[in-house]
């Protein structure tokens, strides 16, 4: 164990719909003779069994308050180690924690996703490369709005009453001042494929270290 590498810990955020997740998967189809795992900041939702479920709708799921961070961490930390972790499921009918959980066996690269991963030191402080994927506001609402009827079954007048009530706000006061912290921003996302190939060069190089 101890002449192991230490596994590459990527951090990839951005706006709800700002093309995160895809820039994430083009990273992992990069490197298919390598163990890569995604993680995703979402998992991390804090348990609310303790409420009622009318206090759990009134959550603010772009706070970060939201987010058992401290859970993330721990279990980066343990994955550093090379030592599996039980990565919780968030139940979006209940608004909380669900019983079930996935068994993660620790990888060589990690790839941590989520809107608020620059905003927390200890996570930040956890990743070899830091990416911010900043998408034009308009694109990420049309995104948004597809995404959540399609997958979700939400109504458009939910989904833009949410949008405008606390996404768009947590949005400007949480995620985009955490681009300053990010080691690699891309304009549109995967579609950037400058950017992109830029970014598994420099996976490759660390990989190959």
């Amino acid at each position: 164990m101890s002449n192991r590498k230490k596994p590459i810990i990527i951090g990839v955020t951005g706006g709800s719909g700002s093309g995160k997740t895809s820039v994430s998967r083009a990273i992992c189809t990069n490197f298919p003779n390598h163990s890569i795992a995604m993680i995703e900041h979402d998992s991390y939702y804090k348990d609310q069994s303790d409420i009622s479920l009318e206090e759990r709708l009134k959550t603010n799921y772009d706070h970060p308050f939201a987010f058992d961070t401290d859970l993330l961490v721990e279990h980066l930390k343990k994955m550093l180690r090379y030592e599996p972790i039980e990565i919780p499921i968030y139940d979006y009918v209940n608004h909380t924690r669900s019983e079930k959980v996935i068994h993660q066996l620790p990888q060589e690269v990690i790839i941590l996703e989520g809107i608020l991963i620059l905003e927390d030191k200890r996570l930040r402080e956890l990743m070899d490369i830091k990416i911010f994927v900043d998408t034009d506001d308009d694109v990420r609402i049309i995104r948004r709005i597809k995404r959540d009827m399609q997958e979700r079954g939400r109504s458009l007048d939910s989904v833009i009453e949410q949008y405008l009530g606390s996404v768009k706000p947590a949005y400007h006061q949480f995620i985009e001042p955490t681009k300053r912290y990010a080691d690699v921003i891309i304009p549109e996302g995967v579609s950037n494929r400058v950017a992109i190939d830029l970014i598994n060069t420099k996976v490759g190089s660390i990989l190959k270290d």
